[in-house]
């Protein structure tokens, strides 16, 4: 059912963009002569542009994205450190401002070493589902999951919360009003922790746990509000793109390969079905059987995500949402159940991947090429053998494509120019 509201959607902008593009072509022939696009492709280029991206879309679950204040505590606790287990690892340890918001590794790695590849988080509140598997459904419940991660931070929600009533309580009451008092309890404790600290945690009344919990939510509800926003900057594709409308003359922010790799990439190469809209993505899940690190245990993807989301206590459903249950359509409507999850990826944002290496879930391709090289091929169904001896089928979303090298490498140039800086509103 979501999924159909989704298609109707870009099925109605689609529309409205293509009677915008027709106009601009009537108006000013120059704009189709010139490059040669026809009223149907400049429909899809102009709904590609960065300012066609609309006002990010309101969280519900989270009150206080939009208060300043809550966006410059998220900032400072987004690089505090002392929200690890060895005060060494921060969220920008993975997000990296320099990088993307990312950092440049097959998979992330902090006090040890996750199974994926860690995502920018540029844009990322346009989605409906955080992660790779979309086991998160907001910003501010996705900044919680590492923080208790032993391969992340290796923290736990107490001494988390100890840690805000120590540096940040003046911050904290700000926003939040005032903070729950945790005075009298042990500085070790959580759900997610060691042995000992969950031991220490089901000891707990259910009103402390209550009460550390909701300052653990409120710490990822104040990094959401300052990653929200993060945006993307202009590329040469988007000036390329208004150029073209326009019918600007003949110098052009593209060279002839990368207008080629456009046609290529919005035609005969068929990526733009899932990376399309101002950026690149179309928010779903795909099973495009990319090789899993471990074929005897692939990653399940989404199908794992769909049922961790469900359970997340800190959910657009849960006690610490600030959501009502008719607010929260994507987790209600969901589908869970499906053979078609099975190893389906989130589909990631292209605005800058020339400057991501390595690429996939897991870091599996080291290059573009490489990538395209596996899109073009649309390996088989894979069959996996389990450690029980049975084997099953990794189905894809794939169909083989017909490229020449030529168009691969102009495909990869015209990646590189959807680069553009990431735009932090928040300072230090």
């Amino acid at each position: 059912m979501v999924a159909g509201i989704h298609q109707l959607r870009s099925l109605q902008g689609a529309c409205a963009l293509a009677a915008t593009a027709l106009i601009l072509v009537i108006a000013n022939p120059a704009a189709a002569a010139g490059d040669t696009w026809s009223p149907a492709e400049l429909a899809v280029l102009a709904s590609m542009r960065l300012n066609q991206l609309p006002p990010v879309t309101r969280d519900a679950s989270n009150a206080y994205e939009a208060d300043p204040a809550a966006a410059a505590l998220g900032r400072r606790l987004f690089f505090d450190t002392r929200f690890s287990r060895n005060q060494a690892v921060s969220c920008a340890t993975c997000h990296d401002p320099d990088r993307q918001f990312q950092d440049g590794r097959p998979q992330g790695q902090a006090l040890g070493i996750t199974a994926r590849r860690t995502m920018p988080v540029a844009g990322a509140g346009y989605g409906p589902w955080l992660f790779w598997d979309g086991r998160k459904d907001s910003l501010w419940s996705q900044a919680l999951g590492p923080m208790e991660d032993a391969r992340e931070h290796g923290g736990n929600r107490l001494r988390h919360a100890h840690l805000m009533q120590a540096h940040y309580r003046v911050e904290y009451e700000k926003v939040f009003g005032a903070m729950p008092d945790i005075s009298g309890l042990p500085p070790d404790a959580g759900p997610l922790g060691t042995p000992l600290e969950k031991t220490a945690w089901n000891v707990l009344a259910p009103a402390d746990q209550q009460r550390v919990s909701r300052i653990f939510a409120n710490i990822g509800k104040a990094i959401a509000a300052f990653e929200k926003t993060l945006r993307h900057g202009e590329s040469r594709f988007d000036r390329y793109v208004e150029a073209v409308l326009r019918g600007a003359g003949p110098a052009s922010p593209l060279s002839a390969p990368e207008v080629n790799g456009l046609r290529t990439f919005i035609a005969k190469g068929q990526c733009v079905s899932c990376h399309n809209g101002p950026l690149f993505t179309d928010h779903f899940f795909h099973s495009t059987r990319v090789p899993p690190l471990d074929p005897v245990k692939p990653d399940p993807g989404r199908a794992a995500g769909a049922v961790m989301v469900q359970e997340d206590p800190f959910n657009c459903l849960g006690p610490f949402s600030d959501a009502g249950p008719a607010q929260c359509p994507e987790l209600r409507f969901m589908v869970i159940h499906d053979p078609a999850l099975r190893r389906a990826f989130k589909t990631p944002s292209l605005r800058g991947v020339a400057l991501r290496p390595p690429y996939m879930h897991a870091g599996q391709f080291a290059t573009l090429t490489e990538v395209i090289r596996h899109y073009v091929k649309a390996p088989e169904t894979v069959i996996v053998a389990t450690r029980s001896g049975h084997s099953h089928g990794l189905g894809s979303e794939l169909n083989p494509l017909t490229l020449s090298e030529q168009e691969i490498e102009e495909l990869v140039a015209f990646l590189g120019t959807l680069s553009g800086s990431v735009i932090e509103d928040v300072k230090r």
